[in-house]
C-alpha cells in the first residue's frame, strides 16, 4: 500500500492536479480553486510531510515523489505545479506520460542550483545554508524562505501575508522532510530530458523573481516542444498570489485550449461572465 497523502477534490469536468511547492501546502491554491471548479474538477495535493500529509515521510528523490503522486492523481490530468511542483509534474510527463494530459509550470526549473553551464539559479552555497539553518531554526529558515519568494513584487506585502496565513492555517511543515525536499532540489537535473516532453505546456515566470529566474522559465520554453511562454511583469514567485486575475484569465486561455469543442462552448460562457 502506497503512503497516504492528503489530496482534496471540487468541481466537476476535465481534471486539473495542483502541486504546491517546498514548505507550503495546499491552502496556497485557496484564491484559484473556486474559479477553476466551476468547469474543472480541480484536485490539490499536500506533499509528503506538508499540511495535512505531515505525518507521510518525503521519499528521497524526485522520481519516488512523483510516482507517489501518479498514484493519487486523477488519470489524465492537467498538471499544474509550482517551483518543486512543476519539477514533479515535469518528470511525471516524462515518467507516466498517458497520465499527464498537460503541464503548467508556474516558477519552476529543470535545475534548482547553478551549474557551470546554469546560471541562471540559486548557488548550491545558499542552499547548503538553507539546509545548515533547517536544523538549527526550522521555522525560522522557513520564513526566511517565504521573505525571498515575495522579493521585488509590487504586492510584496500583501503576498508574504497569504503565505504566512497558509502556512499556519494548514499546518507547519515536517523538519525532516523539508530537509528531503531540499536534497531533492540540490540533486535533480532534467534538462538533457526536456525534449521528450510530448504534452502541451504552459511555463509561468515572474519578472522578479528572485530563487527562480526568468531565464529558468525561458529555457524550459525553448526546449519543450511547442510550450509557451507567459511572463508576468513586476511579479516575483508567486505570480498566481500577487496577480491573482490575471494568472487565473492566463491559465484559463490555456486550459480552454485543451478542451473539446463541447467543454470550450461551457468555459466560453463561464468566460465572458467571470472576466
Amino acid at each position: 500500500m502506497p503512503p497516504k497523502i492528503h489530496i482534496e477534490t471540487t468541481g466537476h469536468g476535465p481534471d486539473l492536479f495542483l502541486i504546491h511547492g517546498w514548505a507550503l501546502n495546499l491552502g496556497v491554491w485557496e484564491f484559484m480553486v473556486p474559479e477553476l471548479a466551476r468547469v474543472w474538477r480541480v484536485t490539490c495535493v499536500d506533499l509528503p510531510g506538508h499540511g495535512r500529509s505531515r505525518e507521510t515521510a518525503m521519499p528521497e528523490t524526485l522520481g519516488e515523489l512523483t510516482q507517489l503522486l501518479a498514484q493519487a492523481a486523477p488519470a489524465n490530468a492537467v498538471w499544474l505545479g509550482w517551483s518543486l511542483g512543476g519539477m514533479l509534474g515535469l518528470r511525471a510527463a516524462l515518467d507516466f506520460p498517458a497520465r499527464v494530459r498537460a503541464l503548467v509550470l508556474v516558477s519552476s526549473t529543470p535545475r534548482f542550483v547553478t551549474a557551470g553551464d546554469w546560471p541562471g539559479a540559486m548557488p548550491p552555497e545558499l542552499l547548503q545554508e538553507f539546509m545548515s539553518e533547517l536544523q538549527r531554526d526550522y521555522r525560522d529558515t522557513v520564513q526566511r524562505f517565504l521573505g525571498l519568494q515575495v522579493r521585488g513584487d509590487e504586492h510584496a506585502r500583501d503576498t508574504l501575508r497569504q503565505l504566512r496565513n497558509t502556512l499556519s492555517a494548514h499546518g507547519e511543515p515536517d523538519a525532516n522532510s523539508l530537509a528531503a525536499g531540499l536534497e531533492i532540489l540540490r540533486n535533480s537535473d532534467l534538462r538533457e530530458e526536456l525534449a521528450r516532453v510530448a504534452v502541451p505546456t504552459l511555463v509561468i515566470t515572474g519578472e522578479y523573481d528572485r530563487l527562480i529566474p526568468p531565464a529558468a522559465g525561458e529555457a524550459l520554453a525553448a526546449n519543450i516542444h511547442n510550450a509557451r511562454l507567459r511572463q508576468f511583469p513586476k511579479s516575483a514567485h508567486a505570480p498566481f498570489l500577487s496577480h491573482p486575475r490575471e494568472f487565473v484569465a492566463g491559465l484559463r486561455d490555456f486550459l480552454n485550449s485543451m478542451t473539446d469543442r463541447n467543454q470550450e462552448t461551457r468555459v466560453s460562457r463561464w468566460s465572458s461572465g467571470h472576466g
